[in-house]
């Protein structure tokens, strides 16, 4: 069983280098929510049971929180934009992260 979770875990981790925020967000979320939901079913019993339910959550979560973190907007125009754009669609302009 943790020869099968590690090997998900670096799986996961390779994916996310090259992913927008979200995915990333979702991988981290996915990957904590799985850790604290089979800490959790292992006090009942139900080990593996509490880390899909904890990484569905975490995923869900993650996905937002990434969502949000990394949102874009063009200086000259205002136009907002997600992370995978660099430049300006409407006028070329390098894209800028939004400060939260």
């Amino acid at each position: 069983m943790k020869r099968y979770t590690l090997a998900a875990l670096l799986v996961l981790l390779v994916f996310a280098v090259g992913c927008t925020g979200t995915q990333k967000g979702a991988g981290i979320g996915t990957l904590v929510g799985a850790g604290a939901g089979a800490i959790i079913g292992h006090q009942s019993g139900h080990t593996a049971e509490g880390a899909l339910i904890g990484g569905a959550v975490g995923a869900g979560g993650g996905a937002l929180i990434g969502d949000a973190m990394d949102t874009k907007f063009c200086p000259t125009c205002g136009q907002q934009y997600s992370s995978d754009v660099q430049y300006c669609p409407d006028c070329g302009t390098e894209l800028k992260v939004i400060q939260k």
